[in-house]
C-alpha cells in the first residue's frame, strides 16, 4: 500500500477513536464533578441527542442511493425481515444480519434480471 493510504487509514482510525473517546472523557469528568450534588447526572441534551442521532442514521439508511424499483424493494424487504427477526428473537445482531443479507440478496437478484 502506498503511504497516502496508510495515512488515510491512520487519520480515519484516530477520528473514529476520538468520536468515541471525547464524549466518554467529557461525561466522566462531568459525572465526577456532579457526584456529590443533587443535580441530575445526565444532561438533558444528551438524553435527547441519542435518539435524534439514531433517527437520523435510520432516515439516511432507509433512502436508497439509486431510487429504482430494485433498491426500494431491497429496502422494503430488508426492513420487513429485520423487523420480523427482531420480533422473533428480540436481539440486536441477528435482525441486522438478516436484514443486510436480505437487502444484498435482493440487490444481487435484481441486477441479474
Amino acid at each position: 500500500m502506498s503511504s497516502a493510504l496508510w495515512i488515510a487509514v491512520l487519520v480515519t482510525a484516530l477520528g473514529t477513536l476520538a468520536m468515541r473517546m471525547l464524549p466518554l472523557l467529557w461525561m466522566r469528568r462531568h459525572l465526577r464533578q456532579q457526584a456529590n450534588s443533587d443535580v441530575d447526572a445526565l444532561p438533558q441534551w444528551l438524553g435527547i441527542l441519542g435518539p435524534l442521532m439514531i433517527a437520523a442514521v435510520l432516515g439516511v439508511s432507509l433512502i436508497p442511493q439509486q431510487p429504482d424499483a430494485t433498491s426500494w424493494s431491497a429496502t422494503l424487504l430488508g426492513c420487513i425481515v429485520t423487523f420480523g427477526v427482531w420480533y422473533r428473537t428480540r436481539t440486536l445482531g441477528w435482525p441486522v444480519a438478516a436484514g443486510v443479507a436480505t437487502f444484498g440478496m435482493v440487490i444481487v437478484v435484481g441486477s441479474m434480471l
